[in-house]
């Protein structure tokens, strides 16, 4: 267009609407009278508890008991040393778990007649190890098959531990990755066939990866639990955080290291779960923002050609 055959807009039009400017910081006059409404009665319901508790009867044992300053401080740096046990076990037993767990909800989502042996078998463990407790489990295997003295089998412990969080926790994760598989819509599963991609290349290149993708944040709530569930190998010998506690415990006649163990789980464990609220919050919103290529139940753009290399 020629700059020229411009021309001004005529008296009587109608500018267009000016977009609605938001409020200046961030909140309005709502949000913020909601959150002097919820900062006060936090305030508040805390102050009731803290004042219900320290005029207790039995507060000023329980402050000695639970609350000593000095056993405190000198429990801390000792148990921290040990949590590194726990978290050696985390990181092996995780590494473990990934590709076993993996490999079950595969075989339990593996179609056909013939393959039914594999999905038989997958399917036995999976409800076998979600049915036993695991401190039952700890026991049976952390200190019965050590006792059969096999040759060539491990008397270690802390083996033993690896390997029953191993077993248990792979019934769970298997569970959440199958049914991250079979979030995977069918359609995609048919036009990797159609191409001429065998079950297994489909399998491997075209449904597994976008399972993974969706059951990352669920992942991580398992391991936040396996995280805490290391303590169970205490049972068994092995000298970790909790083990360390029920040591300074009974040399101190003092609950106060209770505490400090606590307070290093939380100190750990809530940054992890807010980050997993995180990662959920994000996922669901990148499901809202591409619903309508999902609900045509077609191959998206990272679909199969994404996953196919």
């Amino acid at each position: 267009m020629d700059p020229d055959d411009v021309r001004p807009a005529s008296a009587g039009a109608v500018p267009p609407p000016r977009p609605a400017r938001g409020p200046r910081f961030g909140i309005g006059r709502e949000g913020a009278r909601s959150l002097a409404i919820a900062i006060v009665s936090t305030v508040v319901v805390f102050a009731l508890v803290v004042l219900v508790v320290v005029n207790a009867p039995g507060w000023d044992r329980f402050q000695q008991a639970f609350l000593n300053g000095p056993i405190f401080w000198e429990s801390l740096p000792k148990l921290v040393e040990k949590f590194w046990v726990n978290v050696r076990l985390f990181l092996l037993a995780e590494v473990l778990i990934l590709p076993f767990a993996l490999l079950l909800a595969v075989m339990r989502s593996l179609p056909g007649p013939a393959l039914f042996p594999l999905r038989l078998l997958a399917t036995i463990y999976v409800d076998l190890f979600r049915a036993l407790p695991g401190v039952l489990v700890i026991f049976m295997l952390g200190l019965g098959i050590p006792a059969l003295r096999i040759p060539g089998v491990p008397n270690d412990e802390f083996v033993w531990a690896v390997i029953v969080l191993t077993l248990v926790y792979s019934a769970y994760v298997s569970e959440v990755y199958r049914a991250g598989i079979n979030s995977v819509h069918p359609s995609q599963a048919a036009a990797a066939r159609s191409l001429g991609l065998s079950q297994l290349a489909t399998m491997r290149y075209v449904v597994v990866p976008q399972a993974i993708r969706r059951v990352i944040p669920p992942l991580l709530n398992d391991f936040i639990g396996l995280t805490k569930d290391t303590v169970l190998v205490s049972f068994i010998g092995v000298v970790e955080i909790f083990r360390e506690t029920q040591i300074l415990q009974a040399a101190k006649f003092n609950f106060t290291p209770y505490l400090a163990t606590a307070l290093i789980f939380v100190v750990v464990t809530v940054p992890l779960a807010r980050f997993t609220d995180w990662l959920i919050a994000r996922e669901a919103r990148r499901r809202q923002g591409g619903g309508r290529t999902a609900g045509t139940g077609g191959v998206g753009r990272r679909g199969l050609t994404g996953a196919i290399p």
